[in-house]
This record gives C-alpha cells, structure tokens and sequence, in this order.
C-alpha cells in the first residue's frame, strides 16, 4: 500500500495522476449507476465540475516528460510509446471480449463475437479508448516536433475547437485532445514551473483554485462549458487548477494514496471497469445502500482500489503479466528486463 515516493518519480506529477485516475473511475461509476437506476444522483455534480479538464489533464500528463524520449531512434521510441501501449490494449480487450463472451454470443452467434473483437482494432473498445490514442499521439508528436510550438498549437486549437463530430473514435478525440497532449509535451518546462510557485506561495495558490472552482462551476451550471473556445481555456485552466492543487498536497505530503494511487494509474485504467461493473451490479440487486450517491461513492472506490489490490496480488506470479509487459512483447532487443503498466 502507499509508501515512500519511489526514486525518479515527480510526487507532484503522481498526485495529478491520482487526481485524474479517480475522476476518470468516478465519472464512469457514476454514469453508469445512474443509467442503471434511471435518475440522477448528487454525484452527478462532481462528475460535471470535473468534465472541462477531466481528459484534458489527463493527456496534458501524458506528455509531459516526453521531451525526454522524443529524439530516440525510432525502434526505441516505438518500443516504449506504441508497443507499450499496444500490448496492453490487445490484453484487456481480449479479456473483456472473454468476460462478455456468453452474453454476446447469445446475442450475435459466434461470428457476431469475432467480429466485434476484430472490430476492436479499429473502433477503440469501451473506456480502453484512451490506450488505443496515446500510441497515435506519441508518433504523431515525434513526427511534428520540428514545426515551431506556436504554429502546432494554433493548428491543434483549430482542431479543437472545430465541430469535428465524424463518428470515429479515433478521429473526434484526437482533434479534441491532441492539443492538450501537445501543450504538455512543448510547455512542461513552464508547467514544472507552475508547480514550483504554488509550492513557494500556497496562499496566492489557494485564492487562485478558490477563483478558478467558481468560474469552472459558473460555467459548467449555465451550459456554456462546451461552447468553442470556452472548452478549450476551460481545459487549460483545470489542468493548471489540478497541477497547483497537486503541488500543493505534495509540499504538504497529505492524501498519500491518491499519490499511490497516481503512481500506478494504468494499472488503475487497465481494470477499473471489472471491478466497478461487478460493483454495481451487485450493489443494485442487493439493495443494502439507497442512495445513488453513496452507491457511485462506494463503485467508484471499488473502481480503483480493486485493479491496485489485483497488481499486490499476482506480482510474482505468472499473473503479473496483466500488469508487466513481458520480454517477446518488446520491439529491442537486450535481457529479461520488464516494464511495468505504471
């Protein structure tokens, strides 16, 4: 469980990633009750303060240490940004199709199944969505980091604030995210830098995430948070928001779980969905909890405790390669050496 920050990592940076992780967790859990139930709960508040940066944050991490990577040879950067990725994506869709496999075939035969499973490698397959795109940002990203910051950015705002609405997956969020993915990439310096102040001036920080909830909130409450442009600051500014607020539970060392939690925030992506779906499910037909929100509260914290509680469980077993990519499934070559999902 949460323990000592491990040597290398950025504490800060784990923090945003916990932050980010359990949005995500919750966002789905509570979703989902709600479509189950057929009302709203008071959870649906927190999940609609959070939408403006929710992803945009999420992917601005994404590419914050890039700069480190990025001029590698291509066997290497690919081996570590698409390769990565493309192992664990083909993973858990698999074992999802295999959990979801009785009920499809009853409903499309076998050939409906195979389909649909073929279909994955091209339609990004439920809440996976986000490790079928971070491979096709970190190659894109590579092949544009010769054009100036400035000319990308305006392009990908474009891109952005465009009504690009085609019906892919891939296509949609890639104009709606990229830009996000790319700002972190090109201004980490200055996002490190933010940081740095609201660890140095916790009270100029904590009246600017004051004033930044209330506009944030005014503006998810009359609707205008979606419109163009607004989106698009409204990302920036809660990505910013969650840097401070991250740097300052840093400087503070409170909440170490959400740290932890942050540092192994793939593992938490890769099966949240399994163990809030099973959540759900039974927490709707047993009835012991009534309210709504307490029973988003509860999938949501099963959500992400129980892909943590799996990795504790299988490390050292065959198992672990749910979590840790194994030696056939890199591009280099060199000895037994594991990644880890984190």
């Amino acid at each position: 469980m949460p323990g000592p920050t491990v040597p290398g990592r950025v504490a800060w940076v784990d923090y945003a990633k916990g932050f980010c992780i359990v949005m995500v967790v919750m966002m789905h859990s509570t979703l989902g009750v709600e479509a189950a139930a057929g009302q709203a709960s008071w959870m649906n508040g927190l999940v609609e303060f959070a939408r403006p940066f929710r992803m945009p944050d999420f992917f601005l991490l994404a590419g914050l240490f890039l700069a480190q990577v990025i001029d590698r040879d291509w066997r290497d950067y690919l081996d570590r940004k698409v390769a990565h990725f493309a192992y664990f994506y083909a993973l858990w869709v698999t074992i999802q199709f295999a959990l979801r496999a009785p009920g499809q075939i009853a409903d499309g035969g076998l050939g409906g199944l195979a389909l649909a499973y073929l279909l994955a490698y091209v339609e990004p397959f439920g809440t996976l969505w986000f490790i079928y795109l971070l491979p096709i940002f970190f190659v894109v990203a590579k092949l544009v980091r010769g054009v100036p910051w400035w000319v990308a950015f305006l392009i990908l705002a474009g891109l952005e604030i465009a009504p690009v609405e085609t019906g892919s997956t891939v296509i949609d969020e890639f104009a709606q995210r990229f830009v996000f993915f790319y700002i972190g990439y090109a201004m980490a310096a200055a996002v490190f830098r933010l940081a740095r102040w609201a660890q140095k001036r916790p009270a100029p920080a904590l009246g600017g995430l004051a004033l930044w909830a209330f506009v944030n909130a005014t503006f998810v409450m009359t609707g205008w948070a979606v419109l163009p442009f607004v989106s698009l600051a409204l990302g920036f500014a809660g990505a910013a928001a969650v840097v401070v607020a991250s740097a300052l539970l840093s400087r503070l060392r409170l909440f170490d779980l959400l740290r932890y939690c942050g540092e192994h925030s793939l593992i938490v992506y890769l099966a949240f969905s399994l163990f809030m779906a099973a959540t759900r499910i039974v927490l709707l037909r047993v009835g012991v909890i009534s309210d709504l929100g307490l029973i988003s509260l509860t999938v949501t914290a099963a959500g992400v405790t129980g892909p943590l509680i799996l990795h504790l469980m299988v490390r050292g077993t065959p198992a672990r390669y749910l979590f840790v990519r194994p030696q056939w499934a890199r591009l280099e070559a060199g000895g037994l050496r594991l990644r880890a999902a984190a």
